[in-house]
């Protein structure tokens, strides 16, 4: 009998390993979260070079909305040219994450893309237990288009990455330490890597506000000068709010000023 059970123990072992690998899995992570609530509205104006271009609005609904049968917030990002621009393109785009509460991660993305001539229309469903994104995309006069992509564990959206960042603990980081943010954009994975570039004090329209300093690394292409070309500021505070970005670009700089914002969970610390 012990000689067979020894016989037939590698083998159940062996079986539980091959059938654990095809299995998925049966929760998500869960990650603290001190910065951001239901009901914050943030503002911003986004300036090219000494022209105010254009505004920004970044919002999470009052409500939490039930998405794959868990609560989320709706993040949701509103672009818009000022009329001035509109003569060279005019812009209406319109960004919107469904983020879990629990494990901040999106449950389902949509954008809404106006610019010039150029339209389109996306919705990503995740699923973070089978690593998978379902796509649907409509361009102007095209028929739809279905796809399906494997996805990183814990991968983001474009706007829910922002929201993770604001979860983070900077405190412990030394100036140049970098993390790796997975995404998933464009029906492509790309990892996001970002250095931790120490605290500064910034000028916004809302004020003096001392922050937290992060330069995500750029791939190469046609629009920003280099690989460090942007630089993203929170607020060193318990809010964490994007307060400020700055871009270098071919032709000509980028910044998105804060300048108006409520219903914040921790009073903004402004010097």
């Amino acid at each position: 009998m012990k000689k067979n059970m020894k016989k037939i123990f590698p083998v159940a072992l062996l079986l539980v390993i091959v059938l654990s690998a095809f299995a998925t899995k049966d929760r998500m992570r869960i990650v603290r979260n001190e910065s951001f609530s239901t009901g914050e509205v943030l503002k911003y104006k986004v300036h090219y070079g000494p022209i105010t271009a254009a505004e920004a609005t970044i919002d999470i609904s009052n409500n939490l909305h039930m998405v794959n049968g868990r609560p989320t917030y709706r993040a949701t990002v509103y672009g818009r040219t000022s009329s001035s621009f509109d003569l060279f393109i005019k812009v209406r785009d319109t960004w919107q994450s469904y983020i879990d509460t629990a494990a901040i991660l999106p449950h389902r993305f949509h954008r809404d893309i106006q610019e010039g001539s150029y339209r389109k229309k996306e919705t990503v469903d995740f699923n973070h237990y089978s690593n998978t994104a379902a796509v649907k995309t409509k361009r102007k006069k095209d028929p739809e288009r279905n796809s399906t992509h494997k996805i990183s564990d814990n991968v983001q959206d474009i706007v829910s990455g922002f929201y993770y960042l604001r979860t983070l603990d900077y405190d412990n980081m030394r100036k140049g330490d970098k993390m790796v943010v997975k995404g998933f954009f464009d029906e492509e994975n790309f990892d996001m890597e970002i250095t931790y570039k120490g605290r500064e004090t910034v000028n916004t329209k809302a004020g003096k506000i001392k922050a937290i300093k992060l330069i995500p690394k750029m791939p190469k292409n046609d629009l920003f000068k280099g690989e460090n070309a942007i630089a993203v500021y929170l607020s060193d505070d318990n809010n964490k709010i994007p307060v400020l970005i700055e871009a270098e670009m071919f032709v000509g700089s980028l910044k998105v000023d804060l300048y108006n914002y409520k219903g914040l969970k921790h009073k903004l610390v402004t010097r």
